[in-house]
């Protein structure tokens, strides 16, 4: 015999499923919106715009990109002219076989250059030690590489005798994939080429 009493109870587990059910749904939505919200917002701050000097607009993380490629295209150079020109009689061969692993067939004809010339058989006859003290770098981006002006103080050590060089360089970076430990940068210097060379006096090294 059937009851009001029974179609209560009925009546209240089918309430309580509806509220569970409404509660866990409920909480889905509200993980899913703030994941959401979250990835939006991640969004927003890695496509953020800055103005440059030029009045263009550029997205901040092709700023940040960009500013850690500077930093690595100057250690890049550094270190390639540290190997290049920082040479003695029992080093040169190890620094110029690093070296070359930074540039192409620019870096290369003016290594055969100086070969062709005798520099370093003249760095072998008289011990010669040829030491970089000084290196500054301009660079200019053009969106897609770097040109480069490098200007380094050399000395070269004849024994008894030090005279300073002032060499200035210049060329372009292009990027390449990295070559650990060759080329840890993924940078190669292109259109390399010495543009002057000049004895500093000895009250333009006082100065410095």
């Amino acid at each position: 015999m059937k009851t009001p009493f029974k179609n209560i109870v009925q009546v209240l587990r089918l309430n309580r499923w509806v509220v569970l059910s409404v509660v866990i749904v409920s909480g889905l939505i509200c993980s899913v919106s703030i994941m959401v919200v979250a990835k939006i917002h991640q969004n927003s701050l890695d496509h953020a715009f800055v103005v440059n000097g030029e009045g263009e607009v550029i997205p901040l993380h092709w700023v940040n990109q960009r500013e850690h490629l500077e930093v690595e295209a100057l250690a890049h150079l550094e270190q390639f002219h540290r190997w290049f020109y920082g040479v003695d009689a029992g080093s040169y061969e190890t620094h110029m076989e690093k070296a070359l692993w930074l540039g192409n067939a620019s870096v290369g004809a003016v290594f055969q250059q100086k070969k062709a010339d005798g520099f370093y058989n003249r760095l072998l006859q008289y011990s010669l030690v040829q030491e970089v003290i000084r290196i500054d770098t301009e660079l200019d981006w053009d969106g897609s590489s770097f040109a480069f002006r490098t200007q380094l103080h050399i000395q070269i050590n004849r024994g008894t005798v030090t005279d300073t060089y002032e060499l200035v360089t210049s060329g372009h970076l292009i990027q390449v994939e990295r070559n650990f430990p060759h080329n840890p940068h993924g940078l190669l210097i292109t259109d390399f080429f010495e543009n002057s060379l000049r004895k500093l006096e000895t009250h333009e090294n006082t100065e410095e």
